[in-house]
């Protein structure tokens, strides 16, 4: 494990969490969440011109529920309101930064360096979802992620060596890191994707805000991280053909009931999959996992009360998971305003590891002489 490993946000860490689970009827859990489910169904949502539902607006999905289920709650689906409590709590002590920084940089001064950020910048929220499961995983039944495949297993020791072209979205953790040239770097670096936007959305540690607009013909779903705007189709037309990809796909939509079902196919290859959540306790398990060339994204957008948008999407992709799964994430109303992610202004992140790099090149070829 590298030094900035300790600074980061443990959100991979709650999967080791231990504490004691009360003694709860998961009956009467069961119920809770049915009563919740059959008041959301009999939401009507404010329509537009059209009489499709209105999307529109600015939306929040940070959580601090987990992708994943803690494997320390075995098959435990939904946490009582006293067992949430206790994990949001320990939740929010290992997602501030500020009290990792104290643990360590009056002892390890390189660790604060490369931590950089403090708790300002960080966005993760103090909440979890109000269904109180216990992951943003409905399918697979046990909340987490399904196996990969041998070819997905085999391809993540090519990501961890960096063999171009690179599909990792960061460059955290690496040491001795002499990027020979741009295509060496994250894509997030890079300013081309980013770890929280997709598709499909991911709750992450800043900028987890998204707008929606929809015209008779089109849906745009715009996200505050890498400020791009997916713009959907929802006329009817077919997809791209096959050879002509895209960074973040070719998206169409249609309407299912209320639901707004949009399918994304044409990734390029020089995308990941998915990228796996943080985990310090099996390091050669963090980062991204197969090509977006094989994969399927299908998302829903349901309207579920004056505040709430349900957005579940299913990932597809047979040469990565064993099996496809399904993530469910609440997006929140908000009156917060967007803000420009104006990450390719002059890029000087990326031209300051190239020109470091470099430097550090000349002064190891100095030293040898």
């Amino acid at each position: 494990m590298t030094r900035v490993h300790q600074l980061l946000p443990k959100a991979g860490l709650m999967a080791a969490l231990v504490f004691s689970i009360a003694a709860c009827s998961e009956a009467k859990q069961d119920a809770e969440v049915k009563q919740a489910e059959t008041k959301s169904t009999s939401y009507e949502p404010p329509r537009n011109s059209l009489g499709k539902p209105n999307l529109q607006g600015v939306w929040d999905f940070r959580t601090l529920t987990p992708l994943e289920r803690p494997k320390a709650l075995g098959d435990k689906a939904v946490f009582t309101a006293e067992e949430q409590a206790a994990f949001r709590a320990q939740a929010v002590d290992a997602t501030d930064v500020d009290k990792l920084r104290e643990k360590t940089a009056k002892t390890d001064a390189a660790t604060d360096i490369e931590g950089a950020y403090n708790n300002f910048w960080m966005d993760y929220g103090t909440t979890m979802n109000e269904d109180r499961r216990t992951s943003l995983i409905i399918d697979p039944a046990n909340g987490r992620l399904p196996k990969l495949t041998e070819e997905a297993v085999a391809r993540m020791k090519e990501d961890h060596a960096r063999i171009p072209p690179v599909r990792a979205i960061v460059s955290i953790g690496i040491t001795n890191f002499l990027p020979a040239g741009p295509e060496a770097l994250g894509l997030s670096e890079r300013c081309m994707l980013s770890f929280n936007a997709g598709p499909p959305l991911i709750p992450s540690a800043y900028n987890n805000n998204l707008r929606i607009i929809q015209t008779p013909k089109h849906v745009v779903i715009f996200t505050e991280m890498i400020h791009d705007a997916r713009v959907v189709p929802i006329d009817g037309r077919a997809h791209l053909p096959a050879e002509m990809t895209k960074w973040t796909g070719d998206s169409r939509g249609h309407w299912e009931g209320d639901t707004l079902v949009v399918e994304t196919t044409n990734f390029t290859g020089k995308t990941p999959t998915f990228q796996l959540p943080l985990n310090l306790n099996e390091p050669e398990l963090n980062g991204v996992v197969g090509t977006g060339e094989n994969l399927t994204l299908i998302e829903r957008f349901t309207r579920t009360s004056d505040s709430r948008v349900t957005y579940e999407y299913t990932v597809n992709d047979p040469s990565t998971f064993t099996k496809p799964f399904t993530v469910s994430i609440p997006l929140k109303a908000t009156d917060d305003q967007m803000f420009e992610y104006a990450c390719h202004e002059g890029n000087h992140g990326a031209a300051g590891m190239l020109s470091g790099a470099r430097q550090a090149e000349k002064e190891a070829a100095a030293a040898a002489l």
